[in-house]
């Protein structure tokens, strides 16, 4: 029986991926731009294209797991980087640092992407310890309240320094802008996605709670660390070359858990795969929906977001019913 649900569970995979390699294809070839009719077509194609496609797979497969790392950890299906205000606390990170360094590096703004998303994600469970909530709705309430009041003051510091532009440009999360040179740093998440790999198991089991997971003979609070530092790392990267891709760690892992249940280890092959999926067929309709012109992808990710959280309220809604 195992060795059956084994092979159906490898076809499927396989299957998936297939499709986001065909999902690749497409975006390679899909823009305003003539790569074929044009005398440097085919430079463009290597400077642009690839850098994009490329980085809209990286990107989508490290918010995915970043939403399944936190998902578990707070047993709720409605948290993620979106709703727990680390996507916020990425943004005041980058604004400080342009605040403080007039024109930084990309690795200077990542740096303090990184940190601000893990005081944000430290911040948030640090909170969630202190109080006690009857209904898993108010989870992401809270947390979306807390980024508020963060994404606040970035607003307010971006007017007294002048740096609002530099927000805006961030609240759009287009990769309009990427080329060749602008893009690397995004390899950093596949370290990320081997150290969830890595931890995975203890991660489960963490998420289970603090009682069992110290019966069980984990250091519960330096689990808890850790994934919070993964998922520091894998924000505060796509954050700094990409931008705000909103609600892409609901989508995916509450769909991929639908089908496969909540085991990380085996589920974080199918939600990077669905993860890249996602955004890769979102760029796509960016693209082309107004052609020559292009919609920031986190206009789409935040549309099919909206669909996928609605869907899962009114599941729980059944449940309870």
């Amino acid at each position: 029986m195992d060795t059956i649900k084994l092979k159906k569970s490898s076809k499927g995979l396989l299957i998936a991926i297939i499709f986001v390699i065909g999902l690749g294809i497409v975006s390679l070839f899909t823009g305003a731009y003539d790569i074929f009719n044009q005398p440097d077509g085919w430079r463009m194609f290597f400077i642009t294209r690839i850098p994009r496609t490329v980085s809209l797979m990286l990107s989508g497969s490290a918010m995915a797991m970043a939403g399944l790392v936190m998902q578990l950890l707070t047993q709720n299906r409605f948290v993620e980087p979106t709703t727990t205000g680390t996507i916020e606390w990425a943004g005041l990170g980058l604004l400080l640092v342009y605040v403080v360094i007039p024109s930084p590096s990309l690795f200077i703004r990542m740096i303090g992407a990184i940190i601000f998303s893990f005081i944000g994600t430290m911040v948030f469970f640090l909170f969630m310890n202190q109080i006690r909530l009857r209904s898993s709705l108010m989870v992401p309430v809270i947390g979306m309240m807390m980024g508020a009041v963060v994404s606040s003051v970035s607003t307010f510091l971006g007017l007294v320094f002048n740096r609002t532009q530099s927000i805006e440009v961030w609240f759009q999360g287009s990769f309009a802008g990427i080329e060749r040179g602008r893009y690397e740093l995004l390899w950093l998440v596949l370290g990320v996605a081997l150290l969830i790999y890595w931890y995975a198991d203890r991660i489960t089991i963490a998420g289970l709670g603090k009682e069992i997971a110290t019966n069980l003979g984990l250091n519960y609070k330096r689990i808890i660390l850790i994934g919070t530092a993964l998922v520091a790392l894998a924000v505060g990267i796509v954050s700094a070359v990409i931008g705000n891709l909103p609600f892409l760690g609901i989508i995916v892992p509450n769909i991929v858990s639908l089908y496969r249940g909540d085991h990380l280890r085996e589920n974080l092959p199918w939600v990077a795969i669905l993860g890249m999926g996602t955004i890769l067929l979102s760029d796509i309709v960016s693209r082309t929906i107004i052609m020559p012109f292009e919609v920031p992808v986190s206009l789409i990710l935040g549309t099919l977001g909206a669909v996928v959280f609605i869907m899962i309220l009114l599941k729980q809604r059944r449940k309870r019913s």
